[in-house]
């Protein structure tokens, strides 16, 4: 299909038709959203004796102004991600910079997180601050910077967590290690939406994503500690969106299932560990699953995020937003579905 357009200019007796085309074939190899040309029409009216440009000049430009280039999801924010330095966080700090955003990595795994900063183009677009969330000190420090660095925070993302020890009996519970688990799971959560809340109150504007779990929606997934610091994110999140919603500021979590990242790798039962760890621990979470055929990977927790960051998710606020396949709505124990 082609497309045409006829621009009739009157300057006295004088009549001028200007006929530009965008061939079909150009028509049909972009995928991008085709508009208006009102700018065109009304401006040669309005000046019937401006020079003419070549056909050939004329049909470049009509096809520049018919064709929205697409736009990066956060083009022009800036972003913070605790825990950026590996698994999760690395996905989501790379993703972000692909879609525009300039990043903070706030991690104390110093050389990972220079690494990742230099990959990405350096201090120019992407920030590396040492911290370790469990120090509100740290947290402010981090925020600060990346506010200083780039002049403002539009999206802070509470990923930094540890699992903790295996422990398979309560009774032996060590509370240091409860400790540990919920100062950095709960309470570097806590830090980074007070802290980014002190840059984003005044702006009226910012998305604030915590990184929860289906542990946060179930039992049995994980040590005790671990499930109470992801149920508590889920509340703090719930409790916080309704404070800061006046000032239009979203808050949300994502849930993922089981991901293969450093932490979750050796919970892998002994039993299910064969030759290849990453290969062993996909069979045996996917065995699990609810959704067959395909493993969730740290990239797609960080195109969870990356939706509730960006513009598209700008009414969403106080919601857990499970990326497990049905995992924790379904319950196939007792085969309602088998012949």
């Amino acid at each position: 299909m082609s497309s045409s357009i006829a621009t009739t200019a009157k300057n006295g007796a004088d009549q001028t038709t200007i006929r530009s085309s965008v061939s079909s074939k150009a028509a049909a190899h972009t995928p991008f959203q085709i508009q208006a040309l009102p700018s065109l029409h009304f401006s040669l009216l309005a000046n019937p004796r401006r020079r003419r440009d070549p056909p050939e000049l004329l049909r470049e430009d009509v096809c520049r102004r018919r064709i929205l280039l697409p736009k990066k999801r956060l083009e022009s924010k800036v972003a913070l991600v605790t825990g950026g330095a590996a698994g999760i966080g690395e996905a989501i700090v790379r993703l972000f910079r692909e879609q525009g955003a300039k990043v903070c990595i706030a991690d104390i795994q110093d050389e990972a997180g220079q690494k990742i900063r230099d990959s990405l183009g350096g201090d120019q677009y992407v920030l590396f601050v040492h911290c370790d969330v469990s120090v509100e000190e740290d947290v402010s420090r981090a925020v600060d910077a990346t506010a200083e660095k780039f002049g403002t925070l539009d999206i802070m993302v509470n990923n930094a967590g540890i699992t903790g020890q295996k422990v398979t009996d309560i009774r032996n519970v060590d509370f240091v290690e409860v400790r540990k688990v919920i100062d950095i799971n709960l309470l570097g959560v806590f830090h980074g939406i007070k802290h980014a809340a002190r840059i984003m109150i005044p702006n009226k504007k910012g998305s604030i994503i915590s990184l929860a779990s289906v542990a946060s929606a179930i039992g049995g997934m994980g040590p005790h500690s671990y499930t109470a610091s992801k149920h508590a994110v889920v509340g703090l999140t719930k409790s916080v969106a309704a404070e800061l919603g006046k000032h239009g500021i979203r808050v949300n979590c994502v849930s993922p299932y089981a991901v293969p990242t450093d932490l979750s790798m050796p919970h892998l039962p002994q039993g299910e560990r064969k030759d290849d760890a990453l290969k062993d621990f996909l069979a045996f979470v996917g065995g699990e699953a609810n959704l067959k055929g395909v493993d969730l990977l740290p990239k797609d927790i960080a195109q969870a995020v990356l939706y509730l960051a960006s513009d598209e998710a700008r009414y969403v606020s106080a919601l857990n937003l499970m990326v497990d396949g049905g995992f924790t709505s379904v319950n196939l124990n007792l085969r309602p579905f088998d012949d």
